[in-house]
Formats: C-alpha cells, sequence, structure tokens
C-alpha cells in the first residue's frame, strides 16, 4: 500500500534575520548587559546561523549496532536519553533492588514563585510518602511546580507527530532538543526514566477549570510516545514523513512501554471537576496499560468546599478525612504493587490480544 502523501498548506513561521535578531536581543534587556554588546552580537551571530540552517541536533553520531540503519546519523541527546530508559527498565525489572514508586505533584502552586506559598497537593504529598516509605519502596518524587519556579526548567508541547503517523512519534521524544529553536532544557528527557523504573505511580493534583493543570497536561501530553512509540529513530531516518507512513501501513504492534505499573490517584478541588479530573486521569493511565489500585486506589473530593481560597490551607487542616483517604490510596497502592510481584494481584486482561491495539 502507498503511503499517503505529507498534507500541507498551512501559513510559513520563518523569521526574516532582523525579526531573529530583534527576538534574541530581548533575552539580554538587563542594563547588565550593555557592557558585552559586543559578545553578544557574536553570539546572535552563531544562533542565526544555527536557525536559518535548521540544526536542530548538531552533534550526531552513527547509529550503529541494533538499529534498522546503523549508518544513520543520530541525535547523541536521543541516544543519552535511550540509554537512560533502558537503564531504568533494568532496575524496574531487577529482583535485587527495592521497588520503586513514583509520587506526582501536579500543583504549579509554590513558595518560591508568585503564590507565595506552598500547595495543599504538596502537603499531601509529604502525609503519604512516609507510607510507602516504611514499606519498604524507594520514592522518587517529580514536583511539577519547578517548571514554574526553577531557572531552565521546561516540558515544551507535544508536536503531536503521533497524528501524522505512530512511527513518527519516537520513544523516547525525539522532537527536542531543538538547538536551532533554542527549545532545550526539555525535563522529560528526566521524567520518562522516572515513570520507567516506577513499579507504582502515585499522583495527586488539584483539578483547574474541571481540568488537569497545565503541568500535568504538559507531561501526559509528552508521555504519549509511551503509548505504543516507536523506539528506532534511524527507522523513519529521523522524522521522514513518507517513511514512517509506509512502516504504519506495514503493520504497527503499538508497544505499551509502560504496561503493567499500578497507580493511585489523589484529586482536590475547591468547588467543581474533581471527578471528572480524576475519571479522565484514570482512563489516560488505563489506555497505556497501567492499572488501577482499586477503588480504593483513587480519590476525588473538596478541600474547603466554596469557602475563601485564603484559608484553604486552614480548610486542609481540619478536614483530617480527606487526609485519611490521600493515606488510603497510598496503602492501596502500596499494597497493590506487593500483590502483583507475589503473583496475588493478576491483570484480569493478562495475555489476551487485542485486535486492535491503538
Amino acid at each position: 500500500m502507498k503511503a499517503p502523501d505529507a498534507r500541507k498548506g498551512m501559513p510559513p513561521v520563518t523569521l526574516s534575520r532582523s525579526e531573529f535578531i530583534d527576538r534574541y536581543h530581548r533575552r539580554f534587556v538587563d542594563p547588565v548587559f550593555r557592557q558585552l554588546e559586543e559578545e553578544i552580537d557574536a553570539i546572535t551571530a552563531a544562533a542565526w546561523d544555527a536557525y536559518s540552517n535548521s540544526r536542530k541536533s548538531p552533534l550526531t553520531r552513527k547509529a550503529g549496532p541494533g538499529f534498522s540503519d546503523p549508518n544513520y546519523d543520530i541525535s547523541v541527546d536521543w541516544l543519552a536519553a535511550s540509554r537512560a530508559i533502558q537503564d531504568a527498565q533494568r532496575r524496574h525489572d531487577s529482583t535485587d533492588e527495592a521497588s520503586r514508586i513514583l509520587i506526582i505533584n501536579g500543583s504549579p502552586r509554590s513558595e518560591h514563585t508568585c503564590p507565595g506559598e506552598m500547595s495543599k497537593t504538596w502537603r499531601l504529598i509529604k502525609l503519604a510518602e512516609p507510607v510507602f516509605l516504611k514499606e519498604g519502596f524507594e520514592v522518587d518524587i517529580l514536583d511539577l511546580s519547578r517548571l514554574n519556579s526553577e531557572f531552565g526548567r521546561h516540558i515544551h508541547p507535544c508536536k503531536s507527530c503521533v497524528s501524522t503517523s505512530i512511527a513518527l512519534c519516537h520513544w523516547p521524544c525525539s522532537c527536542y532538543p531543538n538547538h536551532s529553536l533554542d527549545q532545550i532544557d526539555d525535563w522529560m528527557n528526566e521524567i520518562y526514566p522516572l515513570w520507567v523504573a516506577a513499579h507504582g505511580i502515585f499522583i495527586v493534583t488539584p483539578v483547574h477549570w474541571y481540568q488537569a493543570p497545565t503541568v500535568v497536561k504538559a507531561m501526559i501530553d509528552r508521555l504519549v510516545c509511551a503509548d505504543g512509540g516507536n523506539p528506532d529513530p534511524s527507522s523513519t531516518h529521523g522524522k521522514t514523513v513518507t517513511e514512517a507512513k509506509q512502516l504504519e501501513l506495514q503493520g504497527w504492534p503499538y508497544p505499551k512501554h509502560l504496561s503493567g505499573r499500578h497507580f493511585g490517584l489523589v484529586v482536590h478541588g475547591d468547588s467543581v471537576g474533581a471527578e471528572t479530573l480524576r475519571r479522565s486521569l484514570a482512563d489516560w493511565l488505563t489506555d497505556m496499560s497501567l492499572i488501577s489500585a482499586g477503588r480504593s486506589g483513587e480519590r476525588d473530593g473538596y478541600i474547603g468546599y466554596m469557602e475563601p481560597y485564603a484559608v484553604s490551607h486552614d480548610q486542609l487542616d481540619q478536614d483530617t478525612e480527606f487526609q485519611q483517604d490521600a493515606l488510603n490510596v497510598a496503602h492501596a497502592l502500596a499494597n497493590a504493587v506487593r500483590l502483583s510481584q507475589q503473583g496475588r494481584f493478576e491483570n484480569p486482561g493478562k495475555g489476551l490480544r487485542e485486535p486492535n491495539p491503538k
């Protein structure tokens, strides 16, 4: 079957040299840079050269053995990210290491930036963390609020390669870093191994307008490559659309790179949307073939329902029932992981073949 042509027709986005220089110089508006104008001009000229010649991945080497095309010039950034994932998978599979729980703080709120105060989500995470430590788990905490408060911390947006072809969506994501567009410092190359190494995922998040906070949604979108993504960029020679379409049409296996891990969810709000988001997150994780820790492993509710925002921490202090709910989810997730490792918590769908794995 002939691969469909790539559809084109959107307006151009290429900047002129003067537009590029104007944007690049905005990084140096602080008066402290005025004494470095000559150096900045030289750096800007080099950046323009990288941009105008589209040097997305300036550092490459031959892919080598194990790739479809060993002679393909593959990004060293991507190779490092792939090795980190492989190492994480070995830790996950090892019987000589303690099992791991990944705790995710889904709130963007932090005392280290504009809100000036920690989040209730963080408090719930620190409340639950000792449950896992007491059970002997190694714990990693992924604090997504750092996207707002830490220098150079980014999760760049998903470019939706999968909608062109699943074979074009590489595992791990090869869209970033893009050095020519200054799309660097992408956190996902550190986040992917955390998910891979974990036996259980514990997500605590507030609800924002019936939906996941921006920091959570950014991570969710960039995890699409874990759901069927292509672990061999040389098979499509990078982002060669026609090759990717042809490869998919030959029959794609949709490998579930995070399959079998367990999850627990705590979603809290102040007026609306907590149940909606909890269901949405559970559906997303289940679609990636993760396994719920059960009814006790998923909780949603309201802290200080319809009360002033200014007293929300006081409301959490008083809401011992919601605190217990969070602890129950942690216990349920810990139990699910332990039972699974003992062969006493089986996935009912294990071994079944899906006729359409997409």
